[in-house]
């Protein structure tokens, strides 16, 4: 354990940190909680983006997620995600188990009065297809 981080009772451990995070942050931004529950198979929302950054962590099964820019990986209970929000496109937020549910527990800093996600169009997507991370 790092010295930053040997006070912490015992239970508590820092999964992962963001040094940069912060900064995306909007002015009079909100704290929003968001708990996302996938069935089996679903292949989550179709390409969207976040008005704002995400943190969360996997509290159940796998997810295939995919931001503009990274290759699609495969995140198990209690891998932490980031998500810069703002102009990024989320691509795939899908339940990677055929036979059980998954779930993230998100944290989003949004401006109040801003949608949850925004879907992207065929053509948005068509325009940034150079963006998109090379898929195996």
């Amino acid at each position: 354990m790092s010295s930053e981080h040997a006070h912490l009772p015992p239970g508590v451990e820092v999964l992962t940190t963001w040094p940069d995070a912060a900064e995306l942050i909007p002015a009079g931004a909100e704290a929003r909680s968001i708990r996302v529950t996938l069935q089996p198979g679903d292949p989550g929302a179709p390409p969207h983006r976040h008005p704002g950054p995400i943190f969360g962590y996997v509290a159940e099964g796998e997810i295939l997620f995919e931001l503009e820019g990274q290759a699609p990986r495969v995140l198990k209970a209690g891998d932490a995600l980031f998500e810069p929000g703002g102009d990024v496109i989320h691509y795939q937020g899908a339940n990677n188990l055929p036979d059980a549910q998954s779930q993230l527990v998100l944290t989003m800093f949004a401006v109040p009065g801003t949608p949850i996600l925004t879907l992207v169009s065929a053509e948005e997507l068509a325009e940034r297809q150079h963006l998109r991370a090379p898929r195996p």
